[in-house]
């Protein structure tokens, strides 16, 4: 008796655990999806999600001490999953983005991806390809804005 009760109580409180994990991410899911569908109706995708609009970030000729300063922060937090071209690695190629985004938008993203992420339709389309979210580098604003310089060399801005 005492054998089987050794062998039945570690399943029986498997099987407790797993379900009330299951229900408990259930819930959770459902909880994310509200939040979600409240929040995307007011997502402007051209701006993003984020402090920068154009108001606060101005862009003229291309700054060549700015763009070499952003190609070293990239080589660093962003070349592992990004390539210059446009093939993907793990996550997009970079080559035409300046084109496809503006600046502020770009640097929403960079700062801050997570909330783009959930509600930004076409990063949502990205991910599916990419299967990876992009996660959060913790860079700077000034970061952001040297590799945003460094993205408009690459993409031939002048």
């Amino acid at each position: 008796m005492k054998k089987i009760l050794n062998f039945l109580l570690p399943g029986a409180i498997c099987f407790f655990v797993l379900s009330c994990n299951n229900q408990t991410e259930q819930v959770r899911q459902e909880t994310s999806d509200d939040a979600s569908e409240q929040t995307t109706a007011d997502y402007d995708p051209n701006r993003g999600e984020g402090k920068f609009n154009e108001s606060n970030i101005t862009i003229g000729a291309l700054d060549v001490a700015m763009a070499d300063k952003g190609q070293s922060i990239a080589n660093t937090k962003c070349f592992s999953c990004h390539k210059t071209t446009d093939e993907k690695l793990v996550g997009p190629g970079w080559q035409g983005v300046t084109q496809r985004h503006v600046p502020h938008w770009i640097m929403n993203f960079i700062t801050n991806p997570d909330p783009m992420i959930d509600k930004d339709p076409n990063v949502q389309a990205q991910l599916e390809l990419c299967l990876v979210r992009m996660p959060n580098q913790n860079l700077t604003d000034d970061d952001a804005r040297m590799i945003v310089e460094f993205m408009r060399k690459n993409d031939g801005a002048k």
